[in-house]
């Protein structure tokens, strides 16, 4: 997939799988518009269906599905939010699906996925190790793989959150763009889209310091291994990359600026977004806001003025990491 096929795939998704998932608001924040010196708007997927982003690429990708494999099933990896988005897909289809997940997934978001009716598994501590496995699981026993980010159909799914963007701001200008970033298939999906209808749009991609696999395949020019990632609020963000993934062409031709925040600073972000937006957020949505804070603080003249978009990527959030936060 190229960044230039992304517009019209996106597109062809929108008019699939809109009666599946919410548009969700795009609310401009006095708060953070003021604190950054900025024009800040919010995408609050956080109100999407299964509280996150991911019901858009799971959904676009079931409905394509052939009758024959939605009859053998489906097996997915996640950190949580894909497979409960995938869980919601496959509960719209009656389709029957297996979704192995790490270990350290929060409580919160393996309910989610089990609320749906598909069977939850376990295994290793790390998200790109689960994905390997659920792949290799899915080719022995004959059914369909769903990657969480590593396919087109996921790209463009979850790039009409980026289309209702553009078409929300409609004459309004939007000059960046801040994304959390994973496994890469929100970013090159949105980035991919806005990029194409708004020229000039800078792209920020946003990752824990703890665990930023993407960033660092980037920067190297191939996946490579995460070795020292370290725990992170946000899960919805952590973990590899799967060797050969599309997101890293992707990726490294569609982002203008990696930010890395600390743990420190994504609590601050959420802190402020709860307190002063009324709404819970995950980590990963947290990281997003705080990568904007810290981009602005660093480089004040790069915002003051400029129209910016913060993807609210999600809502889930385990209660005791809500309560080190909050606390």
């Amino acid at each position: 997939m190229r960044p230039d096929e992304i517009p019209d795939a996106v597109e062809a998704a929108h008019r699939l799988i809109g009666p599946l998932v919410l548009e969700t608001p795009f609310r401009h924040s006095p708060h953070f518009s003021r604190v950054t010196g900025a024009d800040v708007y919010l995408k609050l997927e956080s109100l999407q269906v299964t509280g996150s982003f991911k019901a858009r690429g799971a959904s676009y990708k079931v409905a394509r599905l052939s009758a024959e494999d939605r009859c053998k099933g489906v097996v997915t990896a996640s950190s949580g939010n894909h497979g409960a988005g995938s869980a919601y897909a496959l509960a719209r289809t009656g389709t029957k699906g297996i979704v192995f997940v790490p270990n350290i997934t929060p409580r919160v978001k393996i309910d989610a996925i089990e609320a749906y009716g598909a069977e939850v598994r376990f295994h290793s501590d790390d998200g790109g190790e689960a994905e390997i496995f659920a792949r290799a699981y899915a080719a022995e026993h004959g059914l369909t793989y769903i990657s969480p980010y590593n396919d087109p159909d996921i790209i463009a799914g979850q790039g009409t959150a980026g289309l209702e963007i553009d078409r929300q701001l409609g004459d309004r200008p939007l000059d960046i763009l801040a994304v959390a970033v994973g496994g890469g298939g929100l970013i090159s999906g949105v980035a991919g889209y806005l990029k194409a209808r708004r020229p000039g749009l800078r792209v920020l991609g946003i990752s824990p310091v703890n665990d930023h696999a993407l960033a660092k395949s980037v920067e190297a020019g191939r996946v490579v291994e995460h070795t020292d990632a370290k725990p992170t609020l946000s899960d919805g963000t952590a973990g590899g990359i799967e060797p050969g993934s599309i997101t890293l062409p992707l990726a490294a031709a569609l982002v203008d600026d990696w930010v890395l925040v600390t743990e420190d600073e994504i609590r601050d972000a959420m802190r402020q977004f709860i307190a002063r937006e009324s709404m819970l957020l995950e980590g990963a949505a947290g990281a997003a806001i705080a990568g904007v804070l810290k981009r602005a603080k660093e480089q004040p003249s790069a915002f003051r003025a400029k129209s910016v978009a913060i993807l609210i990527c999600g809502a889930r959030i385990d209660l005791k990491k809500l309560a080190s936060v909050v606390g």
